[in-house]
């Protein structure tokens, strides 16, 4: 190989591995019961998901196109669905599930928007939707 290769190589390695973490999305899925699943996707920069699944059966899916994005869904009990998808920057949602057969859906389409949600008990049924930027939503629902 001749050196000028070598160098080049090595450069381009470099430049790589330094630029990663400026553009890189993350991802921490903690699971503990049995046959809970998560999923989703990232397309952009520095996107973030965090998932935690306690239970049995609990479900979840993050989708984040764009770029500083955050999801977070927590779940502790059984069948519950967790579902985020956030199109733009900047977008934060959380869902925080406790019990049995929960749904949850929230969906932001623009920038800049925060939504949040609880459920407690069981069969509790929520949708939120955001379109444009700067929206704030919360709910928190007991259900029986």
């Amino acid at each position: 190989m001749s050196r000028k290769l070598i160098i080049t190589t090595a450069l381009a390695a470099l430049i790589g591995f330094a630029g990663t973490p400026a553009m890189a999305n993350g991802i921490n899925i903690q699971q503990f019961g049995y046959g809970n699943s998560t999923g989703g996707a990232q397309d952009g920069w520095d996107n973030i998901v965090g998932v935690y699944q306690s239970g049995s059966y609990n479900r979840s899916t993050s989708r984040q196109y764009g770029d500083r994005n955050v999801s977070a869904i927590g779940q502790r009990g059984r069948r519950n669905t967790g579902r985020t998808n956030q199109y733009g920057h900047f977008n934060s949602a959380g869902i925080g599930q406790f019990g049995y057969n929960h749904r949850s859906i929230l969906t932001q389409d623009g920038n800049h928007n925060i939504a949040a949600g609880v459920q407690i008990g069981s069969n509790c049924d929520a949708e939120v939707n955001q379109n444009g930027s700067g929206n704030v939503a919360a709910f928190v629902q007991v259900c029986r």
